[in-house]
């Protein structure tokens, strides 16, 4: 029984004096190779914008004070959060309520024509020629 613990130990052994003598050999000193100086690119064609527009927070409360909506307008995004008000006879806490309400954001939403600003000349739609008449063969 002695003899596969004592082969067991030596192997181990030796593998940690191998691996330690692996790294103790010195590295050979080859230099660097030599860099050479790059050219000067074109500036790029992207303009970057330093400054953030700060967000906007609009809340809507209703007579009695409560929060019934906030309107957060984030760069070109606008959500809504709401409070989270519990379903039925549901307190907060109870395995039926939700403690979480995510953002909410409208949809499908499109300026009518009069919020829309005029078109100006290069913007108006180009009348196209009709279509030329099939040949008859």
């Amino acid at each position: 029984m002695g003899t596969p613990k004592f082969s067991l130990l030596a192997a181990g052994l030796a593998i940690c004096v191998a691996s330690s003598w692996v790294q103790a050999q010195p590295a050979t000193d080859v230099p660097p190779p030599q860099l050479e100086p790059l050219e000067e690119g074109e500036a790029p064609a992207v303009t970057i914008r330093s400054g953030k527009e700060p967000d906007q927070i609009t809340e809507s409360r209703d007579k009695d004070g409560k929060v019934r909506e906030v309107k957060v307008t984030s760069g070109g995004s606008t959500y809504y959060l709401r409070p989270n008000e519990p379903a039925g006879s549901a307190m907060r806490g109870d395995g039926q309520s939700n403690v979480n309400r995510p953002a909410q954001w409208r949809v499908m939403e499109f300026p009518t024509p009069q919020q829309q600003p005029e078109l100006r000349e290069e913007e108006q739609p180009v009348e196209a020629p009709p279509p030329p008449m099939p040949e008859s063969r």
